[in-house]
């Protein structure tokens, strides 16, 4: 076995206590015995954690939400969970590590396979930030259809809460959804456009009672954290000097703006925007009022 790849057991103290109390109720097929991982196993990573699940196909609106929301709760010291595929899962864990915050990758595949091949950078960077990889399968073994489904139930147990941000009514991201019901975790859902098919699944999980997120405050109050106490892991301070954020600066000075006003002056996508926005707010640097940011 590769030397990089570890093996815990179910009954070992180290296990993660919420997964292990989620699961000891399900069927004799979905039981879990050991996991496979690579990375940085410890304690403080599961003391938060929070599942983040959507469509393979995200739209823009999607992507960006995503990618805010995100943000936000990882730089809070919460644990963003996903399932590694492209789409939501891929823009939950690349917004995670760009701020420094901690994800864990829960694999359909073996331990030892990076599936989608296409995000192996990501996959990297997970690792490189202190992140984890998980999986029930070791070596190299392929994905299967039921797979996916086994592996959404690690997904949910992991983590103390869930966000849908879209999926469709059909969609595999409501079977975790589905999960996390089971297992009695907080349920959170991105509303959506009516007229979209990414929303169906998120809006019906507001129906049935799911609780509405429109920012980061929402899922930081459930786990008691402040907003301004939001932070970067030890040694990973962030301090204005990036290009883009002068350039904000500079901007704002002049007068306030909006974040799609921004976009189109610097040419460039609004989920970069929002994303570097949202790190200058958490610095102190900026503030929101009336849907334009200004300066401090």
């Amino acid at each position: 076995m590769d030397k990089n790849v570890k093996i815990i057991e179910i009954t070992d103290d180290k296990f993660p206590k919420s997964l292990k109390e989620a699961v000891k109720n399900l069927i004799t097929s979905a039981e879990i015995k050991r996991l496979y991982y690579k990375g940085n196993w410890c304690p403080e990573i599961f003391e938060n954690c929070l599942a983040v699940v959507g469509s393979r196909h995200l739209t823009s609106y999607g992507k960006k939400a995503t990618e805010q929301i995100v943000t936000e709760v990882a730089l809070a010291g919460v644990t963003i969970v996903s399932g590694f595929m492209y789409g939501g899962d891929e823009a939950a864990h690349s917004a995670t590590v760009k701020c420094g915050g901690k994800t864990i990758a829960v694999m359909p595949c073996g331990i030892n396979r990076i599936h989608p091949e296409s995000q192996k950078d990501l996959y990297e960077e997970i690792l490189k930030k202190d992140g984890l990889i998980i999986s029930e399968y070791e070596g190299l073994a392929q994905p299967q259809q039921w797979t996916y489904v086994q592996r959404n139930r690690i997904v949910a147990g992991l983590c103390k809460a869930i966000l849908v941000t879209e999926a469709t009514e059909n969609s595999g991201t409501l079977i975790t959804a589905g999960y996390a019901k089971k297992f009695g975790k907080k349920i959170f859902a991105l509303p959506g456009q009516i007229t979209s098919g990414l929303s169906k699944g998120p809006n019906r999980l507001i129906k049935e009672g799911a609780e509405i997120v429109t920012e980061a405050k929402d899922i930081l109050d459930f786990y008691k954290i402040s907003r301004s106490k939001a932070n970067l892991p030890a040694g990973k301070k962030l301090v204005l000097g990036s290009s883009l954020e002068q350039k904000i600066i500079e901007q704002l000075q002049r007068e306030p703006m909006k974040a799609d006003e921004l976009s189109r002056l610097f040419l460039l996508p609004s989920s970069q925007i929002g994303t570097t926005l949202t790190l200058m707010q958490l610095k102190g640097f900026i503030n929101l009022d009336n849907g334009k940011y200004h300066i401090n």
